[in-house]
């Protein structure tokens, strides 16, 4: 402010003295003209320094501003760690059954998921997919992404590498930036979520009223470099480097969020009732929900090969928060931009739902049956 004020009292000075040295040259005045002149010169050097200064104030003001954390919604329970958590809902009966193999067992057994070659063409975390299971993700893109349109969404196809303005816009930069791969040379980071692509469609935009909510359902392949810590809870399809998701992404007005959120939850627990897989639904904590959000719930499907609750879906609402990162807006009553508020969701994400699958629906036998809902995208085929 204190910069600002000299700039702008310097400019005024300099304007003020540019108009003296006309009215001395019109008077004949020559030599006083040209001592204001280099005094006039010297003031502008003095403005440009302070522009450049209050430029770089400004700079390192947006930087700090966008390393403030939103906001929590009061209905979310106060907590530190994972503990805290709260089980909002159950669906199904988890299944304890000890002669459950998991996933990978399963995997090896019918040559489905070729981990070992992954690590020889890529690196860990990079799986091949092969035979009946990379015929069950081509399905289950298709039934996630049919189960959206039935549910009003819009499918959209984006682009699998953003630009960095559009990683901050929803937050990704900086709260998950060392979690992200980049191509340095473009100046692109390789997406961990659809979200990314799909919410900055509208960045720098105005949308009628009448147009919203906006809704969108969209598959993309993610990238992700931390795969998490090393222990049983990474084997198989536990955490990938990358992995498959259809994402669920909302624009709406800031009076219907919260009840959008829990469309938005339904929405992502039907397809795991048409799946027929048991899960429960958490409201997340403010210490294990993360930087963006107002509010979170994850839904956590039961893995009975290993006997524990494994996260397919995150359901979120940010609020104004990504909107006013990236300028989107809506039009009220009266013609005035005002900020909307933006929701996603995972619906669903693919690596663990299908070890759900093969965990849930195999047999003894080693067999894995094809859930009901499945069959008209694989032949009517029994089993995988």
């Amino acid at each position: 402010r204190v910069l600002l004020f000299e700039c702008d009292t310097k400019r005024n000075e300099s304007n003020l003295k540019a108009k003296e040295i006309g009215k001395l040259m019109g008077q004949g005045k020559k030599d006083e003209a040209q001592l204001i002149m280099k005094e006039t010169s010297e003031l502008k050097e003095v403005v440009k320094v302070l522009e450049v200064s209050i430029s770089d104030l400004a700079q390192q003001r947006t930087e700090l501003l966008l390393r403030i954390p939103n906001v929590p919604h009061p209905s979310v329970p106060v907590g530190s760690t994972e503990h805290d958590n709260q089980v909002h809902a159950t669906w199904g009966d988890p299944i304890v059954e000890e002669w459950r193999k998991p996933h990978w067992e399963l995997a090896e057994e019918n040559q489905w998921i070729d981990f070992k070659r992954g690590v020889k063409v890529t690196g860990a975390g990079f799986p091949f997919y092969l035979g009946g299971v990379a015929k069950l993700q081509r399905a289950l893109i298709n039934f996630f992404l049919d189960q959206g349109a039935e549910r009003g969404y819009s499918e959209m196809q984006a682009p699998y590498f953003v630009n960095e303005d559009s990683a901050r816009g929803t937050g990704q930069i900086p709260d998950k930036e060392d979690m992200m791969y980049t191509i340095p040379r473009d100046g692109f980071f390789a997406i961990p979520t659809a979200e990314v692509p799909v919410t900055n469609f509208h960045r720098d935009e105005i949308i009628e009223l009448k147009d919203l909510p906006v809704k969108y359902c969209g598959y993309t392949p993610c990238w992700r470099r931390e795969a998490g810590s090393y222990g049983k809870d990474v084997r198989g399809l536990n955490r990938l480097h990358q992995f498959d998701k259809v994402e669920l992404v909302k624009l709406v007005h800031p009076d219907t969020s919260y009840d959008e959120l829990e469309s938005l939850k339904n929405d992502a627990e039907n397809l795991l009732h048409l799946l027929g897989l048991p899960y429960r639904t958490l409201l997340m904590c403010t210490g294990d929900m993360g930087f963006t959000q107002t509010k979170k719930y994850d839904l956590e499907v039961w893995s009975p090969g290993q006997k524990m609750w494994l996260e397919v879906s995150s359901c979120s609402n940010f609020e104004g928060f990504q909107a006013r990162r990236m300028m989107i807006r809506y039009r009220d009553e009266d013609g005035k931009p005002k900020t909307l508020h933006t929701l996603n969701g995972s619906g669903l994400a693919l690596p663990r739902i299908v070890s759900a699958i093969l965990e849930t629906y195999q047999e003894p036998s080693g067999k894995v049956k094809v859930p009901a809902v499945l069959k008209k995208y694989l032949s009517d085929s029994e089993y995988l």
